[in-house]
Formats: structure tokens, C-alpha cells, sequence
């Protein structure tokens, strides 16, 4: 595996109130700066808060630029259908200039069908509203005339290069790679009918390749793989809790008509595509995922095991002092 940058991502799950979620996410935030992640990336989700905790991603992370120097700050993902594609280039602007040129916005069609109609929005119509919005967004970042002879003000900071785009699909990695985004690849995907026992990399190894193959000459690839990842000092005490995390998800994969295996705690750590226990635990089961071969970043979460906030610090620092220097 070739020399990678690491990332830190939080989708805010700690089991507190919303003002107290924000608080430990910022703390964990700046606990990866300090011990050198490059990259910090939030989650946005609409009225369902056990799925995640940010409605509003732009002014979380003008917060977070308050509060951190170095680290970049990413979105991962803007749900753009849900989103007028005109006030999110004007927001991720702003919140470009005051975290000095650290943000990078990804962006992605959504996922939860109810969350749609309270926008005005039809589920089945999200992808090609996702291209017209993603468009609109774009050309404002590159002061194009938009509706109107209106320009973007303040103008664009070159945030149409620092544009990712999350996908499931080779068709998905095809575009980003035409559009000369990044790509964002998912800590886990539901395996497709007749493949339950597919791995991750055989499902985003296709994906990688239509990206590399549609990206234009001379374009350097960008491609972020988010990971699964805990990293504890007892592999017990790792298993324990994530006995307790991937528990939770079983019921609301099912109700989503995905075939779950959660025979025992292994099953569950394979179907969630899970790398957890100690440093060379973690080490080893990370060392076999050949999509991280092709990844130009890493970006690590506790979900879905998500542990308590003091678990989750312990984690990035083992991480980033047993297990990243041997990646």
C-alpha cells in the first residue's frame, strides 16, 4: 500500500443532545488535527437523528475553522437534491474564506427516501436532479452568469477543484471522473442479490476503475475511501462494544429489505465491513482491502460501532501512532 493521507469522518451519533453532539464532535476534530490527520469530514442528514446528527453542515464547519488551523474540512456528503443548488454555493463559499481555503464540498444524491417530499422532491427524480443542481453549483464556484446576469458574491475560491462526488455505482464513478471530481467511496454498500459473500473491494474496485478511466488526461485521481475503523486497547473490550453498535443496525437494514447475517459478533463485523480490536488488528484486516491500494486518502469513523466520545479519541490516537505510520 502506498504512502496515504488520513482523515477523521464523524457522522455525530454521540447518544447526547444535539448542542452536546456538536460539542464532542468538534473536540474529536481537534483531536485529529493535533495528532496529524490532513482531513475532517461531516455528514449531512434531514429529521432522522439516529442516522446522523447535522442538518447543516456549512455552519458546523465555519465553527469548526474557528476552533482548528490546519486541518482541511470536508463535506461528505451534501445531499444536494434536498439543497438549492445557488444558496450552497454561496454558504460553501463563505465558509471557504473563513476557514482560509481549507473546505472541500462533497456531494451526493441522499439516500432516505421519506426525507425527500419535505423539500418538494421526488425520490425517483434524484439523480437527475442531483446533475442539474450539481451543474448550477458548479458554474457559480466558476462566476458563470447564472438566472437572471447574476454572479456569485463573494466569487467562487476555486472550490469547483476541491468538488467530490459520492457514488455506489461504476456509472457514479464514471461521472465524477468526467467531471474531474474526486471520488468518494462508501465504509461499506449492501452486497447486490446472489453476492452476499462479496467483498468491499470487489464492489468499489469497479467503481475506481470507471473513475480512472473517465478522468481526463493529465488529471491527477483524488479518491477518498471512508473506512470503518475503531482501534482499541483491548481487543475484548473492541468487540464488546461493537457487539452493542452493530446491533442497532441490524433492524433498520432489515426494514430496508437488505439480508442481514448476525449469527455472531464475526458476521456482523463482516457484513458491516468493520476493522476494529487492537493496532495490529487493525493493521492486518486493513492491509487486505485492495481498494485502499487506489485511494489517495483514508478516512476513518467509529460508526457503526459507535462507542462513547472518550473510546473514540483513544481510537484516533492509536490510529495515528500504532496503525498509520505501518499503512
Amino acid at each position: 500500500m502506498s504512502r496515504k493521507q488520513f482523515g477523521f469522518f464523524t457522522r455525530l451519533l454521540d447518544a447526547v443532545p444535539a448542542a452536546q453532539r456538536y460539542a464532542l464532535a468538534l473536540e474529536q476534530i481537534k483531536a485529529a488535527e493535533a495528532y496529524g490527520f490532513k482531513s475532517a469530514w461531516v455528514a449531512q442528514h434531514h429529521f432522522h437523528g439516529d442516522e446522523g446528527g447535522l442538518p447543516s453542515p456549512f455552519p458546523f464547519l465555519s465553527y469548526v475553522a474557528a476552533n482548528t488551523s490546519r486541518i482541511r474540512l470536508g463535506t461528505g456528503v451534501v445531499t444536494l437534491v434536498m439543497e438549492d443548488p445557488v444558496r450552497v454555493a454561496e454558504d460553501a463559499v463563505v465558509t471557504d474564506i473563513l476557514s482560509q481555503g481549507r473546505l472541500e464540498v462533497g456531494f451526493g444524491s441522499g439516500g432516505t427516501p421519506a426525507s425527500y417530499s419535505a423539500f418538494g422532491e421526488r425520490f425517483e427524480d434524484r439523480h437527475s436532479t442531483f446533475n442539474r443542481n450539481l451543474n448550477t453549483v458548479k458554474s457559480a464556484w466558476k462566476g458563470e452568469e447564472l438566472s437572471g446576469g447574476n454572479h456569485l458574491w463573494p466569487p467562487g475560491t476555486g472550490l469547483e477543484k476541491r468538488s467530490w462526488q459520492a457514488t455506489f455505482s461504476a456509472f457514479g464513478g464514471k461521472k465524477a471522473g468526467e467531471d474531474s471530481d474526486g471520488l468518494l467511496l462508501s465504509r461499506t454498500q449492501p452486497r447486490p442479490p446472489g453476492r452476499p459473500g462479496a467483498s468491499l473491494s470487489d464492489l468499489q474496485l469497479p467503481i475506481v476503475e470507471a473513475y480512472l478511466e473517465a478522468l481526463p488526461s493529465g488529471q491527477a485521481p483524488r479518491i477518498l475511501a471512508s473506512r470503518s475503523v475503531f482501534v482499541a486497547d483491548d481487543r475484548e473490550e473492541a468487540f464488546q462494544l461493537a457487539r452493542k453498535g452493530l446491533s442497532r443496525q441490524v433492524k433498520k437494514f432489515r426494514a430496508a429489505g437488505h439480508t442481514i447475517d448476525d449469527t455472531n459478533i464475526e458476521t456482523l463485523i463482516r457484513t458491516f465491513d468493520v476493522h476494529l480490536g487492537t493496532p495490529d488488528d487493525v493493521l492486518a484486516s486493513l492491509s487486505k482491502d485492495r481498494t485502499l491500494d487506489h485511494a489517495t486518502e483514508i478516512a476513518i469513523q467509529v460508526h457503526s460501532v459507535d462507542p462513547e466520545h472518550h473510546f473514540i479519541l483513544r481510537s484516533l490516537e492509536l490510529f495515528a501512532t500504532q496503525v498509520a505510520p505501518q499503512l
